[in-house]
This record gives C-alpha cells, sequence and structure tokens, in this order.
C-alpha cells in the first residue's frame, strides 16, 4: 500500500522523471534553435536510463497509475 509521504526513492523516480519530461519538451521545442532548422529530437540515453533505474529501485515499474499520481502532485498543470 502506498505512503502518503514519499519515500526517499519515490522522490528520486518523480525527479528523475520530470528531468526527462523537460529534456523531451526542449528536444521537440523548434522555437529555441535557428530558424529553419530541422533537427530530429534528441534525447540522452542517460536521462532515460537515470529515469528507468529510478522507477526500478523505488518499487514504481509496473504501478504506472501510483506513480503518475504523485507526479501530478509534484508537478500540476499551470
Amino acid at each position: 500500500m502506498p505512503t502518503a509521504v514519499p519515500t526517499d526513492r519515490e522522490r528520486t523516480a518523480v525527479q528523475a522523471c520530470l528531468r526527462l519530461l523537460h529534456t523531451v519538451r526542449a528536444a521537440y521545442d523548434r522555437e529555441t534553435g535557428p530558424p529553419g532548422a530541422r533537427r530530429p529530437p534528441m534525447v540522452a540515453p542517460s536521462v532515460l536510463a537515470e529515469a528507468e533505474t529510478a522507477l526500478a529501485r523505488a518499487g514504481l515499474s509496473g504501478n504506472e497509475e501510483y506513480f503518475f499520481r504523485m507526479l501530478r502532485d509534484w508537478h500540476p498543470q499551470p
């Protein structure tokens, strides 16, 4: 049963996935590059690996509903 207060590993997983989310958003943001540049989206493999490892250590792999609820609580939409 999930706890009301995230564990250190759960917080680490949420933070790693937020870094992944921000990295993906930046990769797809065409406004930050030179005008007319067509670059393929690139996400560093280390960022993805960090998120996957953190999820596994927190026991959140396969428990997406709980994980995304924590993520929404930490990073609500504006």
